[in-house]
């Protein structure tokens, strides 16, 4: 079975992802969405985005890749020094995902297949944005839209690319 490498990501329209090291809007759907593909794969991310979170995804295998090997990870974390290192880690899992942030995602664009994308209809200011998706490179295979409502401040759309081989 071929592996198929995933960025997963929530982007708003000027592609900002973040803000000081945190998320800018809130979207439960979204984020039951992030749980329901990475549920037990492999999840790569960068040492600020591991740092961000509250602890560890359950049943996930956590990959962070981080230039400071000696801060403080617990145990049941793999730490690599790179991106080829980091996809060597997922051997044992046909889609791994890459779940960011900004830095990770510019060195992932090259090794994915697939990317799935959760566009946030709105501008925010953000410090950490997602690189551009090339449209020469990736084809939009699929979307669905969603209206804000009251547990959304946003409207959003669910975006899957398939890289043109």
């Amino acid at each position: 079975m071929k592996k198929t490498i995933t960025i997963i990501v929530a982007a708003a329209e000027n592609d900002a992802i973040g803000k000081d090291n945190d998320l800018i809007w809130s979207l439960p759907a979204d984020l039951k969405r992030f749980k329901q593909l990475t549920i037990g794969h492999c999840i790569i991310m960068g040492r600020k985005t591991f740092d961000s979170f509250p602890g560890l995804l359950p049943n996930r295998k956590h990959i962070v890749i981080s230039t400071k090997p000696n801060n403080y990870f617990p145990d049941k974390v793999i730490i690599v020094s790179n991106f080829k290192d980091a996809l060597k880690a997922t051997n044992d899992d046909n889609n791994p995902f890459v779940i960011g942030g900004g830095q990770i995602y510019n060195l992932a664009m090259r090794y994915c297949d697939k990317i799935e994308l959760t566009r946030v209809h709105y501008e925010f200011e953000a410090d950490t944005f997602f690189p551009k998706i090339n449209e020469d490179e990736w084809r939009l295979i699929g979307e669905e839209k969603h209206e804000k409502d009251h547990h959304h401040k946003f409207s959003f759309t669910y975006k899957t690319y398939l890289k043109i081989k």
